[in-house]
């Protein structure tokens, strides 16, 4: 009863039954906190700390440059992939054309022959009549 009123009023007893103001556990937490930071205290521990943590990010700077480097590559490939093919498309689309030229070329030619082979035919009947 007297530790919960003390409590109540802020007041603690440690292991060693001595009147504290702080709480035990933040007291312990306080002790553990000191010796984790007293590694930072050290500056060389401090400079191997921060030595291998910018070491670390340079290597992660490399990595991620690596990536980029390989990213924009990969995306020009695809670029010149693209116009290769959009070229490709041109040519082909000029040999279809040149080819439908030939094809009403060709069309007109046979329309002329069979005229002339008409017109020929004709001519024989006329002369095989004639006789």
């Amino acid at each position: 009863m007297a530790q919960a009123a003390l409590g109540a009023a802020g007041l603690h007893f440690d292991e060693l039954n001595k009147l504290r103001v702080l709480d035990p556990e933040a007291a312990q937490q306080t002790a553990q906190l000191r010796e984790e930071c007293g590694a930072f205290l050290d500056i060389v521990e401090f400079q191997k700390i921060v030595g291998s943590l910018i070491e670390l990010v340079d290597q992660l700077a490399k990595a991620a440059e690596s990536e980029k480097m390989k990213a924009i590559g990969a995306r020009n490939l695809l670029k010149t992939i693209a116009k290769q093919r959009e070229a490709q498309e041109q040519q082909l689309q000029a040999l279809i054309a040149e080819k439908k030229m030939q094809l009403e070329r060709y069309r007109i030619e046979y329309e002329t022959l069979c005229k002339i082979e008409a017109d020929q035919n004709e001519f024989i009947d006329q002369f095989i009549f004639q006789k």
